[in-house]
């Protein structure tokens, strides 16, 4: 059996949007836990999230074609 074969797309769209709901900027915004978990269970209706507050719209990135060979490494240091 394929892993694309047992794939359930509305029960993965339905954890993205729980994730969603879960990052919202303002703390009130965001559901418990025990909310989370019967959204999870599809025991409660979702409801839309809001805009991310990290995300301006800006800024975004180019789009690399695929025969280009760019590369990006970020190294971390301490301070």
């Amino acid at each position: 059996m394929h892993l694309l074969e047992t794939i359930n797309y509305s029960e993965i769209l339905r954890y993205m949007h729980v994730g969603l709901l879960c990052v919202q900027e303002k703390p009130g915004d965001r559901p418990d836990m025990s909310f989370v978990i019967l959204m999870l269970n599809g025991e409660k209706l979702l409801s839309q999230p809001k805009a991310p507050g990290f995300y301006t719209g800006r800024g975004l990135p180019k789009t690399i074609s695929p025969t280009s060979n760019q590369m990006s490494i970020t190294t971390f240091e301490a301070r």
